[in-house]
């Protein structure tokens, strides 16, 4: 959908429109953003975002607007863009964004015939609830948040998967509680101040960990808890915890049940009768998938890959190789530094929270390219917090070859780890917010200070956040950007569980990442894909900051009026933008970190 308009930035405006795919009438939020060329030349370009989903809940008092559409109350729960699904007896109201992988389980202990259910999953979880109430949560599968209301009782819950695959933001005003499944639907009840502590977060891993947002106040449940409605408590229905047994199963055993465990759950993943799809990028995680998928689907897999021109290094050999394997339709989408550039606006606009990483903008590319082909996309993501991907070998350096006695910060190392800007905070930040916000406890800590084992301190935090906060974050909102539905399966929560009950040294055997996960499924792929070592898909953004980017940079970071400038000094930002002593080659991953963060920020200007 395209709409023109002379407005800057962005202007948000509900419109009842046919979806020209499903022929579906829905409700679509298209923020209409415009920037000019990033290349300095005058023409304007006008791109349209879809939210989905657009529903809102308050709770509390709340007279609305005449203007709204689709609000419904019951007492003390209004809801606003959606319509609830009832429970067999109606006294459980559900609204949700849900997607259950094992919901032929379910109806079977429920006593229905999965063959005749014609109801979606929201109705079931409504099913669910006056059954087993809150018991029933232990038995879900999937990716969902939802809001169950009683109406009887007058209170209600809200509810987040266990690993964080859909997100559930709110904000608390007085009395009265706003709830969405994005933080786009709540701006028009919360003042635009940013929450310095995430800021800080921000600039040092590249995404905003925990329950904060970047916007103060505005709050995200987290993975696996419950929030009571409408006094505000807070519990876990599950955490990802090591469970591992004084007698664990061998390495051999281990593999097969991972194995066994796989296909259970590729199985749920895949869609019936219609092509699915999967990102590519021919690494070990993604041709797993691939391979699965392969099979155990009998339609046809389309897999998608990228790069960024001949100059570049890619992985086009490894991810063809494996395309070939399993007989895919391939397609491989070249990405351009200007086509980087004029689509990061309307990237961090389907982004609930700013995401520094330069996969992001290929991410969206990848889903306009896919919706031409497929509804459904596999990805591979999930593994390498999951089985001990490279990421954690700087922090597993740092276990090897530090002693107790040298009382290294082990915080510090962590943040250091990310090779983002935590270094660079005391320069980077101005003095005063640098000072607010330098001895606040980090969100990291409790974890990486626990008495787990230090490999599996480092996968818990890789799931607990990075996972949720910044990789499910990422691909799925920018999934849905294609109206497709994403799902990655080696992120589901039984591979967590899996993960987190075999011995570590399974996971990181000596120098070998993800040992076990190769084991099982060593059968499915050429050994070149199984032992070759995982490079990573690297954006050239340093490059492109040199050669295209850096006077565009210029005025956007160093602009008086830029969002940032408030928080950050520009002395630094400049000495980046010139490349004054970039030795080992990584301002320009730095300068895009800031230009992500400037240009989300723009979005939300009015």
């Amino acid at each position: 959908m395209m709409i023109s308009t002379t407005i800057l930035y962005h202007t948000v405006v509900y419109l009842e429109i046919e979806d020209k795919r499903t022929g579906v009438q829905d409700f679509v939020s298209s923020v209409v953003l415009q920037t000019q060329s990033m290349f300095n030349r005058k023409k304007k370009i006008t791109q349209a975002l879809r939210l989905d989903p657009l529903w809102q809940i308050i709770v509390g008092d709340f007279h609305h607007d005449p203007s709204y559409q689709q609000v419904g109350q019951f007492e003390g729960f209004s809801l606003v863009k959606t319509v609830p699904k009832l429970s067999k007896n109606q006294r459980f109201a559900v609204v949700g964004d849900i997607w259950l992988s094992n919901r032929h389980l379910l109806l079977t202990k429920l006593g229905m015939n999965p063959n005749t259910w014609k109801e979606d999953d929201s109705t079931l979880i409504a099913w669910l609830w006056e059954q087993w109430g809150q018991d029933c949560l232990h038995e879900l599968r999937g990716i969902f948040s939802f809001i169950v209301w009683d109406t009887y009782e007058k209170k209600g819950y809200a509810v987040r998967d266990s690993v964080g695959g859909r997100t559930l933001y709110y904000y608390q005003q007085g009395s009265t509680l706003y709830l969405a499944p994005r933080l786009r639907n709540l701006s028009p009840y919360f003042q635009k101040n940013i929450d310095l502590i995430a800021l800080k977060d921000y600039l040092c891993t590249a995404f905003v960990p925990g329950e904060r947002t970047l916007w103060q106040g505005v709050k995200e449940l987290r993975p696996g808890t419950i929030l009571s409605l409408p006094d505000g408590t807070i519990e876990p229905y599950w955490q990802p915890q090591e469970t591992i047994s004084k007698s664990p199963l061998s390495f051999e055993e281990s593999s097969e049940a991972l194995r066994a465990l796989l296909e259970t759950i590729m199985l749920e993943y895949l869609p019936s009768q219609e092509p699915v799809g999967v990102y590519l990028s021919g690494g070990l995680d993604s041709s797993c998938v691939t391979a699965l998928a392969k099979q155990f689907h009998d339609d046809t897999i389309h897999t998608y890959s990228i790069h960024f021109g001949q100059d570049y290094p890619n992985e086009l050999e490894f991810s063809s190789l494996v395309a070939s394997h399993c007989q895919t339709h391939h397609h491989i989408l070249e990405i351009s530094p200007q086509q980087m550039w004029d689509n990061l606006t309307i990237t961090m606009a389907n982004l609930d929270n700013p995401i520094g990483d330069p996969l992001t903008v290929p991410n969206y590319l990848l889903a306009q390219l896919a919706k031409e082909d497929v509804k459904v996309i596999l990805n591979g993501e999930g593994s390498d917090p999951c089985f001990g991907g490279p990421k954690n070998q700087p922090m597993l350096l740092y276990s090897l070859y530090h002693t107790p006695e040298q009382n290294v910060d082990l915080l510090s190392s962590y943040l250091t780890s990310f090779k983002k800007c935590f270094l660079d905070l005391p320069q980077l930040l101005k003095p005063d917010i640098f000072q607010k916000v330098n001895n606040q406890a980090s969100v990291f800590e409790p974890d990486l200070l626990s008495s787990a084992d230090y490999v599996n301190r480092l996968m818990l935090l890789n799931i607990k956040f990075k996972g949720s906060d910044h990789i499910l974050n990422k691909v799925n909102n920018l999934t849905r950007s294609g109206c497709l539905a994403g799902r990655a399966p080696l992120f589901d929560r039984r591979i967590v569980d899996f993960s987190l009950s075999i011995p570590p040294h399974y996971k990181l055997a000596g120098a070998r990442e993800k040992a076990i996960l190769k084991q099982a499924v060593s059968h499915l792929l050429p050994a070149t894909i199984i032992d070759r070592p995982k490079s990573g898909m690297m954006v050239p953004v340093n490059a492109w900051f040199r050669q295209y980017w850096q006077r565009k940079a210029k005025r956007l970071l160093l602009n008086k009026r830029a969002a940032i400038a408030p928080y950050l000094q520009q002395d630094i930002i400049k000495a980046w933008l010139n490349y004054q002593g970039d030795i080992w080659g990584k301002y320009g991953i730095k300068l895009w970190l800031l230009v992500s963060l400037e240009i989300w920020l723009k979005t939300y200007e009015e």
